[in-house]
């Protein structure tokens, strides 16, 4: 059995807004030496490694995308045809066209599986690796991904965030016990508008360098009785948010990162205009530029009625926006640094009901990764009606296992809950061990 790393709660929180609003003078609790030393450790054992999630919110149909059932009765494979990638015998559905031509550079998942079928438990699994518990909604109740990343690698270039959400943040994406200051950036804006436009990433109206310069040293003097009185080593993490926060809003690094208008047109529309599409490709030049993790939101895969009417529009944006993600990494060298994430909270029932659509089904669903330096091809297989199952079953803490072991992160590191009680990050943790 693995020794947890116990961290306590909770790190140096720095709001958005007090970030970009450079309002520096009260920065929040203080940070043990403890996460100052696993941050490093993360930082060195995984270079500038970075992720990509894309969150299919809504549960996509395993049928109608990666794993499609041609020999099944008409009432499970649906009236969708499928497709040659280019692999042998391996056939995606017609709606992921794109992505069939490039299985050379994908790895498809067709076997993870849970035991609800219900949107926010199955949510906060796929994002948290818990199962949430309790009344529906609410914030999260353990920590997601792209939290725990931010408090334990930080960003891989200064004056860049570590996480962000692309527009908004993923529906169980927040940072629970690990304080608010672990929450994602949002863009909130559409990448896809002609006049898309991050907020807050220059100085306020009526702040000058002068004045920033001037709360720059009163913060530091400040910091400096801190210091006097620290016995936790708590300024050494102050002096890492401040300097994030003056950077951000001082320095261009950020602003020149999220300006997607820097894109050529032609892989702008490689991509295609959608929000999917657009936000993917905010994404690269996001873990281009030095975020290291990066959500971005595909919505709509809630599919009960008319699955082949509406399938037509939000998967092929994925598709298409997937397929260009992928080929622009390994264009640019990035396939073994960045890692992609495409995955829903759930798959979709395997009967076609009288609606034609289907409903949740946690029993099975199919997840596809790129990049990461994984070996690409197919993995795992559902039974022949797309049921359960059938070869390497999986689930969906052992994919954010692989995201952690990705970005040098132990998630048998403890953080404390609210309650005081040392917490994994993954409770589950092993490994998809085809794929180390």
């Amino acid at each position: 059995m693995q020794t947890p790393v116990s961290i306590q709660h909770d790190c140096g929180n720095v709001s958005r807004r007090t970030i970009l609003q450079a309002g520096l003078t009260g920065l929040g609790a203080a940070t043990l030496p403890d996460l100052l030393r696993q941050r490093a450790a993360a930082g060195q054992a995984s270079r500038k490694t970075a992720v990509i999630f894309v969150e299919l919110a809504g549960g996509p149909t395993q049928f109608e995308t990666y794993d499609p059932k041609p020999l099944a009765p008409v009432e499970y494979r649906g009236p969708m045809s499928s497709v040659q990638t280019n692999q042998p015998g391996a056939y995606f559905s017609e709606t992921m066209s794109q992505q069939a031509k490039i299985l050379d550079k994908l790895t498809i998942i067709r076997s993870i599986h849970h035991r609800k079928n219900n949107h926010d438990p199955s949510s906060h699994l796929s994002q948290t690796g818990y199962y949430k518990t309790g009344p529906k909604g609410g914030p999260n109740q353990m920590p997601s991904f792209g939290s725990v990343i931010h408090k334990v690698r930080g960003a891989n270039t200064a004056g860049l965030p570590a996480y962000v959400a692309i527009p908004n943040t993923m529906r169980n994406g927040g940072s629970a016990h690990l304080g608010k200051g672990c929450n994602a950036f949002e863009t909130i804006d559409d990448p896809s508008k002609k006049k898309f436009k991050v907020r807050n990433l220059a100085l306020a109206g009526g702040m000058d360098m002068r004045r920033l310069d001037d709360r720059r040293g009163l913060l530091k003097a400040l910091d400096d009785d801190r210091r006097m009185l620290d016995l936790e080593g708590s300024s050494a993490a102050i002096d890492q948010f401040t300097t994030q926060a003056f950077d951000m809003v001082s320095g261009s690094a950020a602003r020149e990162a999220f300006d997607i208008t820097r894109e050529d047109v032609k892989l702008r529309d490689a991509y295609g205009r959608s929000t999917a599409g657009q936000g993917m490709l905010l994404a690269r030049r996001l873990v281009e530029a030095g975020v290291t993790c990066v959500t971005v939101r595909s919505t709509g895969w809630d599919h009960h009625g008319s699955l082949p009417k509406r399938i037509v529009k939000n998967g092929v944006e994925f598709d298409r926006g997937m397929a260009a993600l992928v080929n622009d990494l390994y264009d640019r060298g990035l396939q073994q640094d960045v890692l992609v994430v495409a995955m829903g909270e759930f798959g979709r029932s395997p009967r076609f009901n009288k609606d034609a659509g289907r409903g949740h089904w946690g029993a099975v669903m199919s997840v596809a990764l790129a990049g990461g330096g994984l070996k690409p091809g197919i993995l795992g297989a559902s039974n022949s009606k797309g049921e359960i199952p059938a070869e390497a079953p999986y689930q969906p803490e052992n994919v954010l296992a692989m995201l952690y072991r990705h970005l040098g992160i132990d998630p048998a590191m403890t953080f404390d809950d609210f309650a005081g009680r040392p917490r994994y990050v993954l409770e589950r943790r092993e490994l998809i061990r085809e794929l180390v």
